[in-house]
């Protein structure tokens, strides 16, 4: 029963949110090309359902729809490829996205797909699901959000954490007002495979 997991939830949740921040910094970390870093990917994805899983709180799909989440999916994909047009005349944050993307373009592409697909939906599981769930309801947006975005700062790209905020925020109301998680994860499986897809022959197209 969930009302027997009240006490150890945050203890649960903080201790995934350090796993999952370090792990994601190890795959970021990793060479590219080398298969661990799939293997750190999935790693963080396993964290984020475990995490779920041993906070016991109700992880619902809601009443989402998932035609809206999709175009909104979309509509993000639109807003972060201009932002991107952006950072990529500032080397400083370039250089970081670049080398991330060196991960996505050196493996088979349905494998990263795949990766990306599957982390996706685990995040929104942890974070809108059981972390949204344990938290009092005025600030169950901006804390999941903050923490969202806080377990990419180890990664070191800030494009990836300022994305990390917009989305956060995003699907966090999204679970707000439909109850469940149905609509952050097709907006957010939308965002990642239209970023994973288009990003990198835009940067290319800019340099």
């Amino acid at each position: 029963m969930w009302t027997d997991h009240r006490v150890a939830a945050p203890l649960i949740a903080v201790a995934s949110l350090v796993l999952g921040t370090v792990l994601l910094a190890l795959a970021v970390r990793s060479e590219p090309g080398d298969p661990i870093f799939f293997l750190w990917t999935l790693a963080v994805a396993v964290v984020w359902v475990g995490g779920a899983v041993l906070i016991g709180a109700p992880v619902p799909a809601g009443r989402g729809r998932p035609v809206p989440a999709f175009l909104l999916g979309l509509a993000l994909v639109g807003l972060f490829l201009v932002g991107a047009v952006l950072v990529a005349r500032i080397p400083v944050m370039a250089g970081p996205v670049e080398r991330l993307l060196d991960h996505t373009t050196s493996g088979p592409l349905l494998v990263v797909w795949l990766v990306t697909a599957v982390t996706g939906a685990c995040e929104e599981v942890f974070f809108r699901g059981a972390l949204h769930t344990i938290v009092p309801t005025r600030y169950a947006v901006p804390v999941t959000a903050a923490a969202y975005t806080l377990t990419t700062l180890g990664a070191g790209v800030v494009l990836l954490a300022l994305a990390a905020a917009v989305l956060g925020v995003v699907t966090g109301l999204q679970r707000r007002s439909t109850g469940g998680v149905l609509e952050p994860v097709v907006t957010h499986l939308t965002w990642s495979t239209g970023i994973l897809f288009l990003l990198p022959p835009v940067l290319e197209a800019l340099r």
